[in-house]
C-alpha cells in the first residue's frame, strides 16, 4: 500500500481563531480509535480565544497499527505517513506566518506518542509539546538515537503510572531524551490515574499557552 493511499488526504477539523489572524496554534493528535473532534473537545476547555487549533484525521482512525513499544518496521508505512501530515501541517502554518516557535504540538495517547516523536525528529524551538499518556516511538526496546537541539521548547509529559498501554520507564525515558535534546521539560506523573487527561493536565496546558502570548 502506497504512502500517497494511507492518511494523506484525510481532513482537518479547526476551531478557534483563523490561523490568519492566530497569535499562534497548536496541532492536536488524537489516540487510537478517536477522532479529530474528539481531541478537539480540548481545546474547549482552554481559554486562548486567539489560537488557531488544528486537529489532522487518522484514516481508520488509527495512526499506526501496532504498540509504540513495537519495533519500528511494524509500525510503517504508516508511521511515516502519520508523520508526514504532522509536517505537513507545520508547513502549512509556517507559510501562513506563525513562526515554530509559536506552534504547539499536543496529542494523546497514540497521538501523543506521534507528537513526541514528530518533535524528536524534527527539533527546533516550538511554543510547546505536550505528550498526554504517551511516550517517544522507539524501536522495541532500543532507543532511537536523535540529534539536534529543542532550544528550551517547554515539554509536557503527564501520565499514570500504572497506565497498561504506556509504560513508566518509557516516559522516564522520554522525558530523559528530550532533557538532552535541550527542551525544559516537566514531568507528571499520576498515581492510579486511568489512561485519561486530567484537570491538572489541562491546567498546565493553559499555563503554556498564556506563557507564549
Amino acid at each position: 500500500m502506497a504512502q500517497a493511499t494511507l492518511h494523506q488526504g484525510m481532513p482537518v477539523a479547526r476551531y478557534g481563531a483563523d490561523v490568519a489572524a492566530a497569535s499562534a496554534s497548536m496541532i492536536m493528535i488524537h489516540g487510537r480509535g478517536a477522532t479529530a473532534e474528539d481531541i478537539l473537545y480540548l481545546a474547549h476547555e482552554l481559554d486562548a480565544p486567539d489560537v488557531a487549533f488544528l486537529a489532522p484525521q487518522a484514516a481508520n482512525a488509527t495512526w499506526y497499527p501496532n504498540r509504540f513499544i513495537a519495533p519500528v518496521a511494524a509500525n510503517e508505512p504508516w508511521l511515516s505517513s502519520a508523520l508526514q501530515v504532522v509536517d505537513d501541517l507545520v508547513g502549512s502554518l509556517v507559510a501562513a506566518g506563525i513562526a515554530h516557535d509559536k506552534i504547539f504540538l499536543l496529542g494523546f495517547s497514540q497521538g501523543g506518542c506521534l507528537a513526541t516523536e514528530y518533535a524528536a525528529r524534527n527539533p527546533r524551538r516550538y511554543a510547546g509539546v505536550i505528550g498526554l499518556s504517551s511516550g517517544l516511538i522507539e524501536n522495541g526496546d532500543q532507543p532511537r538515537a536523535y540529534t539536534g537541539t529543542l532550544d528550551g521548547t517547554p515539554v509536557l509529559l503527564g501520565c499514570s503510572d500504572v497506565d497498561f498501554h504506556i509504560p513508566l520507564a518509557r516516559v522516564e525515558r522520554t522525558a530523559q531524551i528530550f532533557a538532552d535534546l535541550g527542551a525544559a521539560v516537566d514531568t507528571r506523573i499520576y498515581p492510579g490515574m486511568d489512561h485519561t487527561v486530567n484537570q491538572d493536565e489541562i491546567d498546565a496546558v493553559q499555563h503554556l499557552i498564556e506563557h507564549i502570548r
